[in-house]
Protein backbone atom coordinates (compact mmCIF):
# COMPACT_ATOMS: atom_id res chain seq x y z
CA UNK A 1 0.00 0.00 0.00
CA UNK A 2 1.18 3.51 -0.83
CA UNK A 3 0.43 6.12 1.83
CA UNK A 4 0.85 9.91 1.97
CA UNK A 5 0.65 11.95 5.16
CA UNK A 6 0.19 15.72 4.96
CA UNK A 7 0.71 17.48 8.25
CA UNK A 8 1.28 20.85 9.84
CA UNK A 9 3.32 21.09 13.01
CA UNK A 10 3.86 24.36 14.83
CA UNK A 11 6.54 23.34 17.30
CA UNK A 12 7.07 19.64 16.65
CA UNK A 13 4.37 17.65 18.47
CA UNK A 14 2.34 16.76 15.40
CA UNK A 15 5.52 16.02 13.48
CA UNK A 16 6.53 13.47 16.13
CA UNK A 17 3.17 11.76 15.68
CA UNK A 18 3.45 11.85 11.88
CA UNK A 19 6.88 10.20 12.01
CA UNK A 20 5.56 7.52 14.36
CA UNK A 21 2.75 6.78 11.88
CA UNK A 22 5.27 6.53 9.05
CA UNK A 23 7.46 4.17 11.06
CA UNK A 24 4.59 1.82 11.83
CA UNK A 25 3.24 1.78 8.28
CA UNK A 26 6.69 1.01 6.88
CA UNK A 27 7.29 -1.73 9.44
CA UNK A 28 4.14 -3.36 8.08
CA UNK A 29 5.55 -3.32 4.56
CA UNK A 30 3.84 -0.20 3.24
CA UNK A 31 5.35 2.80 1.50
CA UNK A 32 4.75 6.06 3.34
CA UNK A 33 5.71 9.63 2.40
CA UNK A 34 5.52 12.63 4.72
CA UNK A 35 4.59 16.06 3.36
CA UNK A 36 4.99 18.90 5.88
CA UNK A 37 2.78 21.91 5.21
CA UNK A 38 2.92 24.32 3.53
CA UNK A 39 3.40 22.41 0.27
CA UNK A 40 4.54 24.49 -2.68
CA UNK A 41 3.85 21.85 -5.31
CA UNK A 42 0.52 20.19 -6.11
CA UNK A 43 0.32 16.55 -5.04
CA UNK A 44 -1.81 14.05 -6.94
CA UNK A 45 -3.78 12.09 -4.33
CA UNK A 46 -4.78 9.48 -6.88
CA UNK A 47 -1.21 8.16 -6.70
CA UNK A 48 -1.87 6.94 -3.16
CA UNK A 49 -4.04 4.20 -1.71
CA UNK A 50 -4.41 6.02 1.60
CA UNK A 51 -3.96 9.63 2.70
CA UNK A 52 -3.49 11.08 6.18
CA UNK A 53 -3.90 14.62 7.49
CA UNK A 54 -2.32 15.72 10.77
CA UNK A 55 -2.49 18.99 12.70
CA UNK A 56 -2.43 20.61 16.13
CA UNK A 57 -5.84 21.81 17.28
CA UNK A 58 -6.09 25.61 17.21
CA UNK A 59 -9.12 27.00 19.08
CA UNK A 60 -10.96 23.71 18.46
CA UNK A 61 -10.36 23.92 14.72
CA UNK A 62 -7.83 22.76 12.17
CA UNK A 63 -5.21 25.49 11.57
CA UNK A 64 -5.85 27.84 8.69
CA UNK A 65 -2.85 26.48 6.78
CA UNK A 66 -4.39 22.98 6.79
CA UNK A 67 -7.75 24.21 5.52
CA UNK A 68 -6.00 26.20 2.78
CA UNK A 69 -4.13 23.10 1.67
CA UNK A 70 -7.32 21.04 1.60
CA UNK A 71 -9.02 23.69 -0.54
CA UNK A 72 -6.07 23.59 -2.95
CA UNK A 73 -6.70 19.92 -3.72
CA UNK A 74 -8.47 19.44 -7.07
CA UNK A 75 -12.11 18.39 -7.12
CA UNK A 76 -12.98 15.19 -8.99
CA UNK A 77 -13.84 15.56 -12.64
CA UNK A 78 -17.45 15.09 -13.59
CA UNK A 79 -18.34 11.41 -13.62
CA UNK A 80 -15.29 10.40 -11.57
CA UNK A 81 -16.68 8.28 -8.70
CA UNK A 82 -13.28 7.37 -7.29
CA UNK A 83 -12.94 7.86 -3.53
CA UNK A 84 -9.65 8.45 -1.72
CA UNK A 85 -9.62 6.83 1.72
CA UNK A 86 -8.18 9.01 4.46
CA UNK A 87 -7.51 9.37 8.17
CA UNK A 88 -6.96 12.36 10.47
CA UNK A 89 -4.79 12.64 13.56
CA UNK A 90 -4.66 15.65 15.87
CA UNK A 91 -2.50 16.78 18.75
CA UNK A 92 -3.80 18.93 21.57
CA UNK A 93 -2.69 20.12 24.98
CA UNK A 94 -5.89 19.00 26.64
CA UNK A 95 -8.25 16.04 26.04
CA UNK A 96 -11.56 17.90 26.23
CA UNK A 97 -14.64 16.72 24.34
CA UNK A 98 -14.90 20.00 22.45
CA UNK A 99 -11.85 18.92 20.43
CA UNK A 100 -14.13 16.56 18.50
CA UNK A 101 -15.41 19.45 16.38
CA UNK A 102 -11.96 20.50 15.17
CA UNK A 103 -12.12 18.40 12.01
CA UNK A 104 -15.65 19.26 10.87
CA UNK A 105 -14.64 21.97 8.40
CA UNK A 106 -11.68 19.96 7.11
CA UNK A 107 -13.81 16.87 6.49
CA UNK A 108 -16.40 18.94 4.63
CA UNK A 109 -13.71 20.38 2.34
CA UNK A 110 -12.17 16.94 1.75
CA UNK A 111 -15.53 15.35 0.97
CA UNK A 112 -16.01 17.80 -1.92
CA UNK A 113 -12.67 16.61 -3.27
CA UNK A 114 -13.56 12.94 -3.22
CA UNK A 115 -11.75 12.19 0.06
CA UNK A 116 -13.52 10.03 2.67
CA UNK A 117 -12.20 10.25 6.23
CA UNK A 118 -12.68 6.81 7.78
CA UNK A 119 -10.55 7.22 10.91
CA UNK A 120 -9.87 10.04 13.33
CA UNK A 121 -7.62 10.16 16.39
CA UNK A 122 -6.42 12.65 18.97
CA UNK A 123 -3.22 12.54 21.03
CA UNK A 124 -2.56 14.70 24.05
CA UNK A 125 0.82 16.38 23.77
CA UNK A 126 2.45 19.11 25.90
CA UNK A 127 1.46 22.73 25.44
CA UNK A 128 3.60 25.12 23.42
CA UNK A 129 1.37 27.95 24.58
CA UNK A 130 -0.73 28.72 27.70
CA UNK A 131 1.67 27.09 30.20
CA UNK A 132 4.59 24.67 30.27
CA UNK A 133 3.90 21.09 31.31
CA UNK A 134 6.33 19.39 33.67
CA UNK A 135 8.91 17.03 32.19
CA UNK A 136 7.15 14.04 33.76
CA UNK A 137 3.78 15.02 32.27
CA UNK A 138 5.27 15.63 28.82
CA UNK A 139 7.05 12.26 29.02
CA UNK A 140 3.85 10.50 30.03
CA UNK A 141 1.91 12.12 27.19
CA UNK A 142 4.39 11.02 24.54
CA UNK A 143 4.83 7.51 25.97
CA UNK A 144 1.05 7.08 25.91
CA UNK A 145 0.84 8.34 22.33
CA UNK A 146 3.60 5.94 21.23
CA UNK A 147 1.58 3.02 22.58
CA UNK A 148 -1.71 4.20 21.04
CA UNK A 149 -0.36 4.98 17.57
CA UNK A 150 0.35 1.33 16.57
CA UNK A 151 -3.18 0.37 17.65
CA UNK A 152 -4.68 3.21 15.63
CA UNK A 153 -2.54 2.48 12.59
CA UNK A 154 -3.56 -1.17 12.76
CA UNK A 155 -7.21 -0.13 12.67
CA UNK A 156 -6.52 2.05 9.64
CA UNK A 157 -4.76 -0.73 7.74
CA UNK A 158 -7.41 -3.29 8.69
CA UNK A 159 -10.31 -1.10 7.57
CA UNK A 160 -11.73 -0.65 11.08
CA UNK A 161 -13.35 2.79 10.99
CA UNK A 162 -13.13 5.12 13.98
CA UNK A 163 -15.20 8.31 13.96
CA UNK A 164 -15.50 11.08 16.53
CA UNK A 165 -18.80 11.27 18.41
CA UNK A 166 -21.00 14.15 17.34
CA UNK A 167 -21.57 17.13 19.62
CA UNK A 168 -24.73 19.23 19.83
CA UNK A 169 -24.18 22.49 17.94
CA UNK A 170 -20.61 21.35 17.27
CA UNK A 171 -20.48 22.84 13.78
CA UNK A 172 -21.80 26.18 15.01
CA UNK A 173 -19.30 26.30 17.87
CA UNK A 174 -16.42 25.48 15.55
CA UNK A 175 -17.57 28.18 13.13
CA UNK A 176 -17.57 30.82 15.88
CA UNK A 177 -14.12 29.80 17.14
CA UNK A 178 -12.63 30.03 13.64
CA UNK A 179 -12.47 33.74 14.36
CA UNK A 180 -8.94 32.84 15.47
CA UNK A 181 -7.93 32.61 11.81
CA UNK A 182 -8.43 36.31 11.10
CA UNK A 183 -7.63 37.26 14.69
CA UNK A 184 -4.21 35.64 14.29
CA UNK A 185 -3.33 38.09 11.54
CA UNK A 186 -4.14 40.99 13.85
CA UNK A 187 -2.37 39.54 16.89
CA UNK A 188 0.72 38.61 14.88
CA UNK A 189 1.37 42.23 13.92
CA UNK A 190 1.95 42.92 17.61
CA UNK A 191 4.83 40.44 17.92
CA UNK A 192 8.14 42.02 18.93
CA UNK A 193 11.74 41.01 19.60
CA UNK A 194 13.43 42.31 22.76
CA UNK A 195 16.97 43.63 23.06
CA UNK A 196 18.07 40.03 23.80
CA UNK A 197 17.59 39.20 20.11
CA UNK A 198 20.91 38.33 18.42
CA UNK A 199 19.54 38.42 14.87
CA UNK A 200 20.10 34.72 14.23
CA UNK A 201 17.12 34.55 11.86
CA UNK A 202 15.83 31.21 13.13
CA UNK A 203 12.35 32.66 13.53
CA UNK A 204 12.24 34.01 9.98
CA UNK A 205 13.64 30.82 8.45
CA UNK A 206 11.15 28.61 10.31
CA UNK A 207 7.98 30.68 9.94
CA UNK A 208 5.47 28.55 7.96
CA UNK A 209 3.58 31.64 6.81
CA UNK A 210 6.66 33.56 5.65
CA UNK A 211 5.41 36.27 7.98
CA UNK A 212 8.79 37.24 9.45
CA UNK A 213 11.42 39.28 7.61
CA UNK A 214 14.83 40.24 8.92
CA UNK A 215 15.48 43.97 8.78
CA UNK A 216 18.63 45.56 10.16
CA UNK A 217 19.40 42.32 11.98
CA UNK A 218 16.02 42.15 13.74
CA UNK A 219 12.80 40.26 12.92
CA UNK A 220 9.84 42.24 11.62
CA UNK A 221 6.40 40.66 11.87
CA UNK A 222 3.69 41.05 9.24
CA UNK A 223 -0.04 40.42 9.10
CA UNK A 224 -0.10 36.79 7.94
CA UNK A 225 0.54 35.04 11.26
CA UNK A 226 -0.94 31.63 12.14
CA UNK A 227 -0.02 32.06 15.86
CA UNK A 228 1.57 28.60 15.76
CA UNK A 229 4.17 29.81 18.33
CA UNK A 230 7.06 28.32 16.36
CA UNK A 231 9.02 31.59 16.41
CA UNK A 232 8.77 32.25 20.16
CA UNK A 233 8.96 28.60 21.21
CA UNK A 234 12.26 27.99 19.42
CA UNK A 235 13.91 31.35 20.01
CA UNK A 236 17.33 30.53 21.55
CA UNK A 237 17.31 33.79 23.52
CA UNK A 238 13.60 33.77 24.51
CA UNK A 239 13.42 37.23 23.01
CA UNK A 240 10.12 37.16 21.11
CA UNK A 241 7.04 38.65 22.75
CA UNK A 242 3.80 37.45 21.18
CA UNK A 243 1.54 40.45 21.59
CA UNK A 244 -1.81 39.87 23.29
CA UNK A 245 -0.88 36.24 23.93
CA UNK A 246 2.41 36.97 25.66
CA UNK A 247 1.08 35.85 29.04
CA UNK A 248 0.73 32.37 27.53
CA UNK A 249 4.22 32.30 26.00
CA UNK A 250 6.20 29.06 26.42
CA UNK A 251 9.85 28.92 25.31
CA UNK A 252 12.08 25.95 24.66
CA UNK A 253 11.55 22.44 23.34
CA UNK A 254 10.54 19.58 25.64
CA UNK A 255 13.11 16.84 26.16
CA UNK A 256 10.41 14.16 26.52
CA UNK A 257 12.65 12.54 29.10
CA UNK A 258 11.06 11.54 32.39
CA UNK A 259 11.25 13.95 35.28
CA UNK A 260 10.16 14.25 38.90
CA UNK A 261 6.51 13.08 39.16
CA UNK A 262 6.09 15.34 42.19
CA UNK A 263 7.19 18.50 40.37
CA UNK A 264 4.60 21.27 40.49
CA UNK A 265 3.95 23.95 37.92
CA UNK A 266 0.96 25.72 39.41
CA UNK A 267 -1.54 24.16 37.00
CA UNK A 268 -2.13 20.77 38.61
CA UNK A 269 -5.91 21.24 38.68
CA UNK A 270 -6.24 22.45 35.08
CA UNK A 271 -8.53 20.02 33.19
CA UNK A 272 -7.63 17.49 35.89
CA UNK A 273 -10.61 15.23 35.27
CA UNK A 274 -10.15 15.33 31.50
CA UNK A 275 -6.49 14.31 31.75
CA UNK A 276 -7.33 11.54 34.21
CA UNK A 277 -10.04 10.22 31.88
CA UNK A 278 -7.72 10.33 28.85
CA UNK A 279 -4.91 8.40 30.52
CA UNK A 280 -7.34 5.89 32.06
CA UNK A 281 -9.08 5.15 28.76
CA UNK A 282 -5.74 4.96 26.96
CA UNK A 283 -4.33 2.53 29.52
CA UNK A 284 -7.44 0.34 29.28
CA UNK A 285 -7.19 0.20 25.51
CA UNK A 286 -3.46 -0.53 25.55
CA UNK A 287 -3.88 -3.30 28.15
CA UNK A 288 -6.81 -4.81 26.28
CA UNK A 289 -4.79 -4.95 23.06
CA UNK A 290 -1.89 -6.58 24.93
CA UNK A 291 -4.18 -9.22 26.43
CA UNK A 292 -5.67 -9.99 23.02
CA UNK A 293 -2.20 -10.34 21.52
CA UNK A 294 -1.15 -12.72 24.34
CA UNK A 295 -4.17 -14.94 23.72
CA UNK A 296 -3.45 -15.08 20.00
CA UNK A 297 0.24 -15.94 20.48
Amino acid sequence: MKIAIFYFSGTGNTEKVAKAYKQYFEEQGNGCELFPLPQKEQVDLTQYDLVGFGYPIHSFNAPQIVLKFAKSLPKPKKGDKRVTMAFIFKSSGEPVKMSRVSSLKLKKILKRRGVYVANEYQYVMPYNMIFRHTDHTAYRMWETAKKLIPLDCADILNGVERHEKKMPFGGFLAWILRCEHWGAHVIGVGYRATKNCVGCGICANNCPAGNIKMKNGKPKFGGNCYICARCSFHCPKDSIRIGLLNGWRVNGAYSFKDGDPNEKNGHENYCKKAYARYFKEAEERINSAAETADKQS
